[in-house]
């Protein structure tokens, strides 16, 4: 039976009631959504649409802002369901699976980052193999498994919390994440000591990968010549952007989930924000912007 959690939404400005405001925050919320969906969707269009566009770091940003996408779609829905309603609540098992997505399609961005990362190191550093290590079977391989890893690596830790008993209904926060282990009565240590290492493989081991690759890049191009360095600059800047600031929020976003510490609302509002609102649009701009072929379509 399902249990209803009374979510207690933050407003902007960390004390105002959002009821005074409803009107406004939906079409806020929603015109975010909507420009996330136009703005992601309208560059895998152009990658799918254009041949030149059909190589491996093409089609790893495209399913980079595929992911913005079904991670938009799986949580703006009820937020905006939720900002015009008397009483903002979410059954357990709804809760749960709201978790599931967010972590597994939050992981999942790492794991595609890397694969960029990757797949630039082979293009600078190994010229010469990239056809050959890049070939379409493999980054089949590579996008299967990073969105199928971290959907079965969470699928297991919130199973695992289906059955525990609940002490608490009052969950803060706009979306459900891995802070609703503490309405549990206790916080089972298996579960909690499986979601540090599901983090540790998903996140944190990414991202020391991803730094690994652009410190041989950088090494490999400082000894090279000043047109090397340039395209390097030019290919790798955007990831890098994008890795420094998802990384960020991602992890703020662990932090005060996993910290007995009660962050500032607003703070912690601004935070979730910019996870939701920030980054899906963030995206799309650099790689508009930043990478040249695209933005090449783009004018046109």
């Amino acid at each position: 039976m399902d249990i209803n959690l009374n979510v207690t939404y933050l407003t902007l400005d960390g004390y105002v009631e959002v009821h005074k405001y409803r009107y406004l925050y939906f079409v806020i919320m929603f015109t975010a959504y909507i420009l996330i969906i136009c703005s992601n969707s309208t560059i895998v269009c152009l990658i799918v649409i254009h041949k030149n566009l059909h190589k491996p770091m093409y089609i790893f940003i495209a399913a980079l802002l595929l992911n913005s996408v079904l991670l938009s779609t799986a949580l703006y829905p009820k937020i905006l369901f939720d900002v015009l309603s008397e009483k903002q609540i979410i059954s357990y098992s709804a809760c749960l699976f709201q978790w599931f997505i967010y972590y597994s399609l939050g992981c999942s961005e790492f794991l595609l980052l890397a694969a960029m990362a990757y797949d630039r190191y082979v293009s600078i550093c190994k010229p010469l193999q990239y056809l050959t290590i890049m070939r379409k079977t493999n980054i089949c391989i590579v996008l299967v498994l990073a969105w199928l890893l971290p959907a079965c690596t969470f699928a297991i830790s919130v199973g695992q919390s289906v059955d525990i008993k609940l002490c608490n209904f009052d969950y803060k926060g706009i979306i459900c994440s891995s802070a609703v282990l503490k309405l549990h009565c206790v916080i089972s240590r298996v579960v909690y000591i499986y979601g540090l290492i599901a983090l540790v493989d998903l996140v944190i081991l990414p991202v020391l990968f991803i730094l690994f690759t652009y410190i041989r890049i950088l090494i490999i191009t400082y000894r090279s010549g000043r047109e090397v360095r340039r395209k390097a600059a030019q290919t790798c800047l955007p990831h890098l952007i994008i890795l420094i600031n998802y990384s960020c929020l991602f992890g703020f976003d662990i932090l005060i989930a996993r910290l007995e510490t009660d962050f500032p609302r607003t703070l912690h509002l601004i935070m979730s924000l910019q996870v939701m609102l920030y980054h899906p649009l963030f995206n799309p701009i650099i790689y508009g912007l930043k990478m040249k072929e695209i933005y090449k379509h783009l004018r046109i």
